[in-house]
């Protein structure tokens, strides 16, 4: 069936003068409201107001404009079925062939941190939600139906379409109709999520009673964490920026789901020492080696050089963009995975020699923003929508656990020195260093550092004495030493026999949380053996 009549009324106006201008050209008659309306006359196109349409204005402050017989008659009779279109005909309904519809704003309204009930609510779009699920519903089958969309990404596809048909063909119809249910799902969630956080005095809150998640598929993954086990990955609707989700695959076999998790986990770590060169090797969901230091070269040879056992195999991450001579430094050794913001062509080119090495691309950004796409509608500024909040999730049994991620940082004038023995400044150098990396490492976490590298990280142990034995043990395996290195416990001593294990080994300095009802017990400790102790009264547990 002929596309005829389309209906457009949008909030965000990117691209809709163009594309209604292309529709005009092909004779199709268009019915809008409001701004639209106004914005298309402006243009200098014929466009029909709805209200002069269904003979009935615009009332309540514009609340009712859309919600007639003459609208959704003419969106949901089937073009297959005669009773309708004799129905239709006999109440001087016309069909509606082509609905152009996004919904108000409401996302972006709630995002601004002085937002208040009322506004928000006025956000909340109703005509247009029935409009989009009207046409959704009634996409058709062969014989005819309605096409509707909701993103103006898919204004020239289908004005081509037309263009070269005259007609919406039922495979784009179908398409359609599933992005747009999936918009107005996705638009009724944050309305619920935003609602349902509300405090008892109606001011936004952090965790919605009930929540509604927004995921796309990227692909479907070889299978999980064994083979035996089926696997896709998903990316968040509106992700942050620089996240492992904004990957761009420059060359090598496919992803797996173990390749995704532990490149996340050596992403995230690396992308904590932004402001110096630094490199983070992963194993397992563990980093086996981080360096800091001058050239990527150098920082690839420091951390590599903590543990090559484990690095065999391991996901490598750097904060800035991989060179010729780091390339044919990493090539020389087996890596699953490669990550940085940029790969220069010649590093490329080396990288090119192993093909099936993964090499990801991913673009810097602030981790603490999300942003969400806004186009410039008229009068306004195209841009971003930000919020400073994110979350971190863990699916359990029957149940979701909620967290905001860890985001904490610390300076040095955050450290309280409790010793009485004052770390050097390149020991304090060095605390900071490792407090960083042991905020990757599972607890309990012990590591090791000095001269801006880790030389022993011990991990995921259910005992903190053990770990530290494990990460002395690890770095004279592999050839390095503890000694006159520093420590960073991800969680407070519970007792003394932690705190003596470091110092045996040969650890000068030790940065820690604190808080421990035993505190006094370990600092005199760290006073007997003349190792100097900060604590940062905060911890970094990593499950």
């Amino acid at each position: 069936m002929k596309v005829t009549q389309a209906l457009m009324s949008v909030s965000d106006k990117h691209g809709v003068v163009d594309f209604a201008r292309g529709l005009t050209q092909l004779g199709i008659k268009l019915l809008s409201t409001g701004g639209t309306a106004k914005l298309l006359r402006q243009a200098g196109l014929p466009v029909t107001d709805v209200a002069d349409y269904t003979g009935f204005p615009e009332m309540l402050d514009g609340r009712v404009k859309t919600l007639h017989p003459k609208v959704h008659g003419g969106i949901l009779g089937r073009r297959d079925l005669p009773e309708h279109l004799t129905t239709m005909a006999a109440r001087g309904i016309a069909p509606i062939d082509l609905v152009v519809v996004n919904l108000y704003p409401f996302q972006e309204t709630v995002a601004k941190p002085d937002v208040t009930l009322d506004e928000a609510i006025e956000n909340i779009d109703i005509g247009g939600p029935a409009m989009v699920r009207a046409a959704a519903k009634n996409h058709g089958n062969e014989a005819g139906g309605v096409g509707i969309i909701t993103d103006p990404a898919d204004y020239a596809p289908v004005l081509a379409e037309i263009q070269a048909t005259g007609s919406i063909a039922y495979q784009t119809r179908f398409a359609l109709a599933k992005k747009a249910f999936t918009h107005t799902a996705r638009y009724d969630a944050a309305i619920a999520n935003w609602l349902t956080a509300l405090d008892d005095k109606n001011q936004p809150g952090l965790f919605a009673d009930k929540l509604q998640l927004a995921f796309d598929k990227v692909e479907t993954l070889r299978y999980g964490e064994n083979p035996h086990q089926q696997a896709a990955f998903y990316k968040e609707a509106t992700p942050l920026a620089g996240s492992i989700a904004s990957y761009a695959q420059l060359q090598g076999k496919e992803l797996s789901y173990n390749n995704i998790a532990d490149a996340d986990a050596a992403w995230e770590c690396v992308k904590a020492f932004a402001g110096q060169t630094a490199c983070v090797i992963v194993k397992h969901a563990n980093p086996c080696g981080v360096a800091v230091g001058g050239s990527v070269e150098e920082v690839y040879r420091k951390a590599f050089k903590t543990d090559p056992t484990s690095a065999f195999g391991g996901i490598i991450a750097f904060n800035v963009a991989i060179d010729e001579s780091a390339a044919h430094a990493i090539a020389s050794q087996f890596a699953e995975v490669i990550i940085a913001p940029e790969i220069t062509p010649a590093a490329r080119a080396v990288f090119a020699t192993k093909q099936n090495l993964r090499v990801l691309k991913i673009p810097e950004g602030d981790p603490k923003v999300v942003q969400s796409k806004h186009h410039a509608g008229a009068g306004e500024t195209a841009g971003v929508i930000k919020t400073t909040q994110t979350f971190d999730y863990k699916r359990v049994g029957g149940g979701l656990l909620v967290q905001t991620t860890d985001d904490a940082r610390i300076a040095v004038s955050d450290l309280k020195i409790v010793s009485r023995r004052h770390p050097t400044p390149d020991e304090m150098r060095d605390l900071l260093f490792a407090w960083q990396v042991a905020k990757y490492v599972k607890s309990n976490a012990i590591v090791y550092c000095k001269d801006g590298m880790t030389v022993g990280v011990g991990a995921g142990q259910m005992s903190r004495v053990d770990s530290a034995r494990i990460a002395a043990i690890k770095a004279e395996n592999n050839g390095l030493t503890v000694v006159g290195s520093v420590v960073a416990s991800d969680a407070f001593f519970p007792f003394r026999d932690g705190l003596d294990v470091l110092a045996q080994a040969g650890a000068t300095a030790v940065i820690q949380p604190g808080g421990s009802v035993r505190d006094s017990e370990v600092i005199a400790a760290a006073d007997e053996q003349n190792i100097a102790m900060v604590c940062t009264g905060m911890r970094h547990f990593r499950h």
